[in-house]
């Protein structure tokens, strides 16, 4: 699939950081936020993903707080959070830092009571009692009706608001599929009349191929199921893991960025944390989607790391440390897809290309390449040691050094022999 738009420069060796406001810090608002700003600079992470800041319907709204996801208004902040003020003063902050800044936009439906019901009944699905309704069950929030020309250019109206009154840099697009791909498509285009943006799509591309014509980047949902079911079937072969990655390489446009991720605010709190679901798999799935083509998408709180589901719709504030045990770990590989070209998304084919090895039933071994840059990428799968693991390099030649021990090796002909301890990983940088 073909995507319709370039997209903008600055996303091909970029990471993205998902921020729970809420949950965040005590306080749960921008203003206590801001002040982790240099942390997370110093992490090295690029893009900051705003879960929504839209103000909560009352009406069924879940727990003492609500779901973020079913607001009240598209162009009102959650006075929890702070005022438009605040977050323009976060936004301003951040640029200076150098962080992107994109917000989660939820376009298929509202809250309950949103000030459309009042204002534009019409905007609105209705069942055959002409009551608004959800096709899903969920009870705190109804669907928009896609089918009304107006309602589109309102939707619109209110996602260029973002762009105009606080100079955000693209949308993380909640549910994506559940609006029809023509509406990205227009959304996009009228907005690049304001500025180029990046747009994050909700979904999975090999599910929606035809949604990557409107986005940039998409999640890797069967990536992941796939790797939790591996892991709970006793992670002895990864084979099936190998296929399903071959599967986006094939679907997914060459200029296209699928966001790598182990947690999201959706997986915490209802299906576990990555601890829950992979166990000691967690870290060698993090530097993976670090390294692999695409973007890492890491949530709040992973690089302390979080061991505990966070409540979704009631207060259950994040208790950070001074300085997070992962800290290091995060500013070492996010700082390695930034600053060595071969981690930069390219159309080359040979920008990621899977190696074979000795025993490639427990370890992928692939090569990111870029111009003269090389690195050479060996994960071990497995609860075992494994001793001389050959690994072919395709005639890569030159010294590398490891990521992670600064050992130096004389990489030259057709492989090399590296060994691995249980779920370990190397990166091999020329």
């Amino acid at each position: 699939m073909k995507s319709e738009f370039v997209p903008v420069d600055w996303i091909f060796n970029a990471n993205i950081y998902e921020v729970n406001l809420r949950q965040y810090t005590q306080e749960g608002n921008i203003n206590a936020f801001i002040k982790h700003l240099p942390r997370l600079k110093d992490m090295g992470i690029d893009i900051l993903w705003f879960m929504p800041l839209t103000p909560i319907s009352r009406k069924n709204r879940k727990g003492s707080m609500g779901s973020y996801y079913a607001c009240s208004s598209y162009t009102e902040i959650n006075s929890e959070y702070g005022t438009k003020q605040d977050f323009l003063t976060l936004v301003d902050e951040a640029h200076l830092l150098g962080f992107k800044i994109i917000v989660d936009w939820v376009a298929n439906h509202t809250g309950c009571d949103h000030e459309w019901t009042t204002s534009h009944a019409e905007f609105y699905k209705k069942n055959e009692q002409s009551e608004f309704y959800d096709e899903h069950g969920w009870d705190d929030v109804i669907d928009l009706d896609y089918s009304n020309h107006s309602m589109r250019i309102a939707m619109i109206e209110s996602m260029r608001y973002w762009i105009n009154n606080f100079n955000i840099d693209g949308f993380r697009c909640d549910m994506a599929m559940l609006t029809p791909v023509d509406f990205w498509i227009q959304a996009r285009l009228a907005l690049t009349e304001n500025k180029d943006l990046f747009w994050l799509a909700e979904l999975d591309p090999l599910d929606n191929p035809d949604y990557m014509m409107a986005f940039d980047s998409a999640y890797t949902w069967r990536w992941m199921n796939a790797a939790k079911q591996w892991k709970e079937e006793g992670a002895q072969h990864i084979h099936h893991l190998k296929y399903v990655l071959s599967q986006y390489n094939e679907t997914v446009p060459n200029t296209a960025c699928p966001a790598w991720f182990t947690s999201n605010h959706d997986e915490n709190s209802w299906n576990g944390t990555e601890y829950e679901k992979y166990g000691e798999m967690a870290l060698p799935l993090a530097f993976f989607s670090a390294t692999w083509k695409g973007l890492p998408l890491i949530y709040s709180g992973q690089e302390l790391p979080n061991h505990k589901r966070l409540a979704f719709f009631d207060k259950d504030y994040i208790d950070w440390k001074p300085k997070p045990d992962l800290h290091e770990f995060y500013k070492t590989i996010l700082e390695l897809r930034k600053g060595n070209p071969a981690f930069r998304v390219s159309q080359h084919p040979d920008n990621c290309i899977l190696l074979n090895n000795s025993v490639d039933h427990h370890v992928l071994s692939f090569m990111r390449k870029n111009g003269d840059s090389t690195a050479v990428v060996i994960i071990n799968f497995s609860q075992y040691t494994l001793t001389h693991v050959e690994v072919g390099i395709k005639d890569t030649n030159g010294l590398f050094t490891d990521l992670f021990t600064n050992v130096t090796k004389e990489f030259g002909g057709t492989h090399i022999y590296v060994d691995l301890p249980p779920w370990s990983f190397q990166g091999w940088i020329k």
